[in-house]
C-alpha cells in the first residue's frame, strides 16, 4: 500500500468524481495535504462541486502517470482542524492567489477506504487491492490472458 501513498504523494493531480443526483461529474483536483491514507482538499463553498459532497459525499479519485494509476474510494468530511486548514492555505500559492484568507475557503477531508493500484509496465501486469475498513488485500489480474495461468 505504501507505494500507493507514495505516488499519490508525487502526482497529486487527480481526476476527482462525485454524483450531482444521478448523473457522475468529474474534474481535476490537487491533493493539497496527505497524513498517511487521508487526503486533504479545498474549494469555494461557491462552487457546485461543495454542494454535490454536501448531498453526496462519496468520491472517487484517480492518479495516473507513467502506465501507472492509483484509484482512491472514500466518503469526503467536512471536519477538518483549523491548523490544517491554514497550513493548506499558507502552502498553497494558488490558494493565496485566488481567495484573500484562508477562511474563504471550504476545506474536505479524504480518509481513503479502498485503494486500488495498477501498475501496466510489467509482464503480468500488478494490480493491488487495499480494502483500508475490512484490513484486507489482494492481488488481481489485469486481462484474460494471464487469468488463465492461475495468476489470480
Amino acid at each position: 500500500m505504501q507505494r500507493a501513498l507514495d505516488f499519490l504523494q508525487k502526482n497529486n493531480e487527480v481526476a476527482f468524481a462525485t454524483c450531482d443526483r444521478n448523473r457522475p461529474r468529474i474534474r481535476v483536483f490537487q491533493i493539497m495535504k496527505q497524513e498517511g491514507t487521508t487526503l486533504y482538499f479545498a474549494t469555494s463553498p461557491q462552487k457546485d462541486v461543495y454542494q454535490e459532497l454536501r448531498t453526496n459525499p462519496n468520491v472517487e479519485i484517480l492518479a495516473m502517470a507513467n502506465k501507472i494509476s492509483v484509484r482512491c474510494i472514500g466518503n469526503v468530511q467536512f471536519t477538518v482542524e483549523d491548523a490544517v486548514q491554514k497550513w493548506i492555505y499558507d502552502n498553497t500559492p494558488v490558494l493565496q492567489r485566488l481567495y484573500t484568507a484562508y477562511a474563504k475557503l471550504a476545506y474536505f477531508a479524504l480518509p481513503v477506504q479502498i485503494i486500488d493500484y495498477y501498475d501496466l509496465n510489467p509482464t503480468p501486469p500488478l494490480f493491488l487491492h487495499f480494502d483500508l475498513l475490512a484490513g484486507t488485500e489482494g492481488k488481481g489480474f489485469v486481462g484474460e490472458r494471464f487469468a488463465k495461468n492461475g495468476n489470480q
